[in-house]
């Protein structure tokens, strides 16, 4: 182990010395923005570069530098932005592998494998869509833009709540290179890097990398006897390794085309989200006693996750004079499995499932044995300075997955009673899509533009169920269907006035229309219960805002919104616990959101967010499978309850409506802040603060005493010297500064609760070519 871990550091600082050399070797000639005026942020929302400022779109934008502060401790790479900027969030009780975003209140609590998502991310031009490759993690990166509000015209399906969109640093002419190495606690290790220039005249490479590692911190206290053949232990889960490497040449054979080609593979295995039994005491949600670094897991084998990924893509541009053609072809494929013990440590409750049929225990997996997804878009746009800019297009969708569940009597070692070899199932699921779009933009007075936009999609999915969960014996109790297909055509669109009041204030309104396609949740079949579906839902939303730039130091944007959802899909528990999609009539919300970039005297930055939200849901036929054990509610539910026999037991049902949305929080505020202190003729000295406040979210359909948070706050610290104008810098972090624990999420039945990291305090170094 010892070695192991010598070698990680040796190989990461290795890197890092490598780039932090050739920084140093480079007389960089200018520093970062130390003055007061403010940069222009540049952003490709609607497919074209053009200045925030002047996008009908609400838009956010996180530089790559701030994000690699953010995940300088070893976070995820997507999760570490949840909050960063006003109406997004981002959460999971999967692991690394399954983050779920949420912009404006609008996402999905649905851990099942196969589950859509109404916020799409895209990577350097490429949609991924299947939970997996979401959790792609992102390096050497030049800015994410969030784009929040239904992007359905230019985007497509699944946009209903927005977009998160990551543009990495791209080959060019001109050598340059990045390379950020951090190491703190628990031997966590950081290395983000890229670096890239010309190979000949027209040709150009960047190879970027990402290497993660933290030791195992968390113990498990169980000392058996086990079910499975868990082994408890000091320092045996909490740890992950992710390696990440990623290569691209830009070609450029004549001045009107370009190809840009790019690789990448991912190699990720750590533990999956632990969940904590009995954390929460009824009528409380106070999680400040609960220990982050021991559980006592009987099952599951220490929660280890695995996934492996590789893609590639074939970026082509043509210029036609004043006519620009697009092609992006790309192709991904993943593999991998992550188990956990769900029920989150059945021993604490004084009795171990060798003696008997255990009634309290859970385990599971899921394996996804095979994804791929092809991608094929084409646009044609125009590119001239004139009043009129139009684009169209087209996009297809193809991918393809088995995916396979895996319960508790599967793993049961031989002799345990309740084992089941064949307690599993696999499926197959295919979903293809196309599209076809168009976008036009008219400048009908010198001080208004207005911007229209349509989409027609065909979206179908289709699954079979290949092997059912059937008994010890193999006879097949499974009665169930084994093929569901489901097909919806949809537009979408978008209409939006941009009018320039001055040269620094601008006003807009924008009403977009847009849908999610119809969804099938083959998982509950591993519990001989029929799939479940939900068809298509769809959202209308209407917004308006300004944007304005006060002076040369002061960047001020908002904007107010209200959607309604028809058909919103929703994902609560049966009887036996498990997700299962629905739709309910609608739901409405409303809110603001503002962002503040401030240089008020020189050296001294600061960007302050804020977001208000209400979220509603409206139907009130729908009910929820609340918190229930053996029979017994063992949570405060503050809705009404019916009870029903399911399965021939007792079942509570609250009713929902009027509910918020799950992870829905109530308001955001975030504050960045940094001050420089020159003290040589190239070099200073800063301090860099960053804050996030949550407001009340609720992480259940229904309202509790237990299953809510209300007032999180998380804070990250910076201090460190940057020298020959920012050629390179070093530094000492910490990341959750004050070591809060905050409830982050929760498995019903057990009171479990998922609660954030602990506090990580590090050094970082960091080297630029420019």
């Amino acid at each position: 182990m010892k070695f192991a871990k010598s070698r990680y550091l040796a190989g990461a600082a290795l890197g890092a010395c490598f780039f932090s050399t050739a920084a140093f070797a480079q007389d960089a000639q200018t520093s970062a923005d130390s003055g007061t005026d403010l940069n222009e942020i540049v952003v490709t929302a609607e497919r074209r570069p053009e200045n925030q400022q002047d996008v009908p779109v609400s838009v956010a934008v996180i530089s790559g530098q701030n994000a690699r502060d953010f995940t300088a401790s070893g976070d995820d790479t997507l999760l570490a932005l949840s909050g960063k900027v006003p109406s997004f969030y981002a959460e999971t009780t999967t692991g690394r592998i399954f983050p779920r975003f949420y912009i404006r209140g609008l996402g999905n609590i649905d851990f099942y494998l196969g589950a859509s998502q109404p916020v799409s991310i895209i990577q350097d031009d490429v949609v991924l869509e299947h939970v997996v490759l979401k959790s792609n993690p992102v390096y050497d990166l030049d800015h994410v833009e969030v784009l929040r509000g239904p992007q359905g015209s230019l985007f497509g399906r699944n946009t209903t709540a927005g977009i998160v969109k990551f543009d990495t640093v791209r080959p060019s002419q001109e050598l340059s290179g990045q390379a950020q190495l951090s190491y703190g606690s628990y031997n966590s290790i950081n290395l983000d890097a890229g670096i890239g220039g010309p190979l000949s005249d027209n040709v150009a490479v960047r190879i970027s990398g990402l290497f993660q590692h933290r030791d195992d911190y968390v113990d498990n206290r169980f000392a058996g006897p086990n079910s499975d053949g868990t082994k408890g232990g000091k320092n045996v889960m909490g740890g992950f390794d992710e390696r990440d490497v990623r290569f691209q040449v830009l070609a450029t054979p004549t001045a009107d085309w370009s190809v840009l080609g790019s690789f990448h593979v991912r190699n990720y295995n750590g533990t999956s989200t632990l969940f904590l039994r009995n954390a929460l005491v009824k009528g409380s949600n106070d999680v400040s006693n609960v220990s982050r670094t021991s559980v006592n897991y009987d099952e599951a084998a220490n929660n280890p996750q695995d996934y492996n990924t590789y893609g590639g893509s074939l970026n082509s541009t043509w210029d036609f004079g004043g006519v620009t053609l697009t092609s992006v072809t790309a192709y991904e494929t993943s593999n991998g499995y992550s188990r956990g013990d769900t029920d989150g440590g059945v021993s604490q409750l004084g009795y171990v499932p060798t003696l008997a049929a255990c009634r309290d225990c859970g385990e599971s997996m899921g394996r996804l044995r095979d994804l791929d997804q092809w991608t094929q878009e084409l646009r044609l746009a125009s590119d001239t300075a004139g009043p009129f800019k139009w684009q169209l297009g087209g996009m297809y969708f193809d991918q393809r997955d088995i995916t396979e569940f895996y319960q508790r009597a599967w793993f049961l070692s031989p002799g345990v009673v309740g084992r089941n070899p064949n307690n599993w199932v696999r499926l197959h699921d295919v979903n293809t899509s196309w599209a076809f779009f168009g976008q036009a933009s008219y400048q009908v007075l010198p001080k208004l533009t207005l911007t229209a936009g349509a989409r027609i999609t065909q979206d179908t999915k289709t699954t079979d169920l290949l092997k059912t969960a059937d008994t010890a014996a193999g006879a097949v109790t499974y009665t169930g269907r084994h093929h569901v297909r489901l097909s919806d055509t949809k537009p979408s669109w978008d209409v939006s006035a941009l009018y320039e009041v001055s040269p620094d204030v601008s006003v807009y309104a924008r009403v977009a229309k847009g849908f999610r396609g119809p969804t099938v949740q083959g998982r509950s079949a591993v519990f001989n219960s029929d799939f479940t579906t939900a068809n298509s839902e769809t959202i209308l939303s209407w917004e308006a805002g300004f944007k304005s730039t006060i002076g040369r130091t002061l960047r001020f944007n908002a904007s107010a919104f209200t959607y309604t959802v028809d058909d919103i899909q929703l994902n609560g528990n049966d009887a036996d616990g498990n997700g299962v999609l629905f739709n309910a009539d609608k739901a409405k919300a409303y809110g603001a959101e503002a962002e503040l970039d401030w240089h008020p005297v020189r050296n001294l930055a600061i960007s302050l967010g804020a977001s208000y939200l209400h979220t509603e849901i409206q139907d009130k036929r729908v009910y929820a499978q609340v918190c229930t054990l053996n029979g017994v509610v063992v949570c405060t539910v503050k809705d009404p309850v019916i009870q029903r026999t399911v399965f021939g037991a007792p079942a509570y049902f609250a009713q929902i409506d009027g509910n918020p949305l799950p992870n829905a929080p109530k308001y955001n505020l975030n504050l960045a802040a940094r001050y420089d202190i020159p003290v040589f003729e190239k070099g200073k000295i800063f301090i860099s603060t960053d804050w996030n406040v949550q407001g009340y979210t609720n992480y259940v359909l229904y309202k509790t005493d237990e299953f809510y948070s209300d007032g999180n706050i998380e804070g990250g610290l910076k201090i460190g010297y940057s020298g020959n104008d920012g050629a390179y810098e070093l530094a000492v972090f910490a990341r959750n500064i004050t070591n809060e624990k905050n409830l982050k999420g929760v498995i019903e039945n057990y009171m479990a609760a998922v609660i954030n990291d602990p506090r990580i305090i590090g050094v970082s170094l960091t080297g630029r070519i420019k």
